[in-house]
């Protein structure tokens, strides 16, 4: 035997009497059915429910059904590579997603991967991640909601305000201007610089009235086309609301899988925000197609199907997601997740069953209804069947002063509108009512994308319900409005500040405010 061998064999001996056994355990199952990206596993004992799955190629899944002798998980890729046989380990996680500042400006899938082709957002020191389920805050952490968020849109702040961390539903058939709608309220939290914000607040501090509070919006597609998401990118781009928003986008390419966790991965995103003590709003576009992606999948899974061929735990689908919004008390940050989620109606039927299940579940609805919509009335909203639970808690108080009499106004108005198709001797103060009506509708009519300061609208419904505009041609309306309030902005910058600073609509600057506004109209 040479030298070079019992070198060699003698290296051999020295590994083998170091070497030190390691016992790794780990739970382990096999593929036995693969099916439009739903996979049946035998094994995986102690699997946990929303538990991440590891896959022989590489890719994840996440298990859904934990029956007697087999796990239903749903894979988060395309499944190309998985067959039958194939071996899945339990990593021990729940699916967790990445958040935080450095999201913001990005388009990401469900996953939170990107989809911009910039940087990857996992190598970001700044990221955390949080899981897509997480239990709703509980009660005594919870305070009422409070606090407007103003939408840009005359028609929702005055007559159906929304308030920091509600749970709004937007609800109306196809090309309505539902998505038209949430793009206006993102393109009006523009103003203030988050991460400024962040750096300067102390919480305890800070009179949520009187300093504006940026709002982090977190927009989700769910099964959209992509070049509608990219038409909404482009949009927000164009008026610098990318810097403050993120993209969630499953589109309908993506597999169903993907379009069902794409709503619980906005809601992490927006969770994050809300515990930094901040503001953010989440919006679902749309969770009717979210409706049908699980249905899909739960056939698939054997769940059975019940009322309109859905599964019956469709309603605590939709209620564990809405839940999370929330207004934080200030022991818990004193941050707020505003919900928005749109559903899409067949006919105008809000009585079909998912419409139905999401306004039990939510704190209120703006409808859009198809004839407003082809008579000219843009954003086409159904004051009569819209509704908001929090109402004037969420307005300002200058807001308050003017809305009262701009619902009592414009609910004479339906009830003689009614009343004079079926008689042509009309008084001539039912004629001036009904004039007024016409009027304040036409207030009402916003051009797409470009949202109002809440001052302004305030300033609107002032001159109008004080007969400012009884001699303005009524499709000229707008436009004079428009030239008043720019006026006024410039000659009168005082009186404007005034209301700005106070939020309040005093007699003594009411009155000021109307002097100012003849003065103009005059000249």
């Amino acid at each position: 035997m040479s030298h070079f061998t019992k070198q060699i064999l003698e290296e051999i001996r020295k590994d083998l009497v170091d070497w030190q056994p390691k016992v790794e355990v780990s739970n382990t199952g096999v593929i036995t059915e693969i099916k439009d990206g739903i996979v049946k596993i035998d094994g995986l004992s102690e699997c946990l429910m929303s538990e991440k799955l590891e896959f022989s190629d590489g890719s994840y899944g996440i298990a859904l059904n934990l029956e007697e002798r087999s796990v239903g998980a749903i894979v988060t890729s395309k499944a190309h590579n998985l067959k039958v046989g194939d071996i899945v380990k339990s990593t021990g996680d729940i699916i967790k997603v990445p958040v935080g500042l450095p999201l913001l400006g990005r388009v990401v899938n469900a996953l939170g991967a990107s989809l911009d082709g910039c940087e990857s957002l996992e190598n970001h020191s700044d990221i955390k991640h949080y899981p897509v389920e997480r239990i709703a805050p509980g009660v005594i952490t919870r305070t009422s909601v409070h606090r407007p968020l103003h939408t840009g849109i005359i028609a929702i702040d005055a007559l159906i305000p929304i308030g920091r961390g509600q749970r709004e539903l937007i609800i109306g058939d196809r090309q309505t201007g539902k998505t038209a709608l949430v793009i206006d309220t993102i393109l009006n939290q523009k103003g203030v610089d988050i991460a400024e914000f962040l750096k300067s607040k102390n919480k305890k501090n800070v009179d949520d009235h009187k300093t504006e509070q940026p709002v982090v919006c977190v927009y989700v597609a769910i099964g959209q086309k992509d070049s509608k998401v990219a038409k909404i990118i482009s949009t927000l781009e164009r008026y610098g609301a990318m810097k403050y928003t993120v993209i969630v986008n499953a589109s309908a390419s993506d597999p169903a899988t993907m379009q069902y966790i794409a709503p619980y991965t906005g809601t992490a995103i927006g969770e994050y925000f809300m515990h930094l003590g901040m503001d953010s709003l989440v919006i679902y576009d749309d969770l009717s197609k979210h409706a049908n992606a699980y249905r899909q999948i739960s056939l698939l899974l054997k769940r059975p199907a019940g009322r309109e061929a859905y599964p019956g735990d469709i309603f605590y689908l939709h209620s564990r997601l809405l839940e999370r919004a929330a207004q934080m008390n200030t022991e818990n940050g004193g941050g707020s997740l505003t919900a928005l989620p749109i559903i899409e109606t067949q006919l105008g039927d809000v009585s079909a069953y998912i419409p139905t299940n999401v306004i039990s579940i939510t704190d209120g609805q703006i409808y859009l209804d198809t004839d407003i919509f082809r008579s000219g009335m843009r954003p086409a909203i159904d004051i009569g069947l819209s509704v908001s639970r929090v109402g004037s808690a969420a307005q300002i108080s200058a807001m308050k002063s003017v809305a009262g009499r701009l619902r009592l106004d414009l609910a004479q108005f339906r009830e003689l509108a009614t009343f004079a198709q079926f008689s042509s001797d009309l008084s001539q103060n039912t004629l001036d009512k009904i004039n007024q009506g016409k009027r304040l509708t036409e207030i009402l009519k916003q051009k797409i994308y470009k949202p109002r300061s809440i001052y302004h609208q305030v300033l609107m419904i002032l001159a109008c319900t004080n007969g400012l505009f009884n001699k303005v041609k009524i499709d000229d309306i707008q436009n004079t409005a428009s030239d008043l309030i720019s006026v006024l902005d410039d000659k009168y910058a005082d009186n404007i500040n005034e209301l700005r600073k106070t939020n309040k609509l005093s007699k003594p600057l009411e009155a000021k405010l109307l002097d100012n506004m003849r003065d103009i109209l005059k000249s």
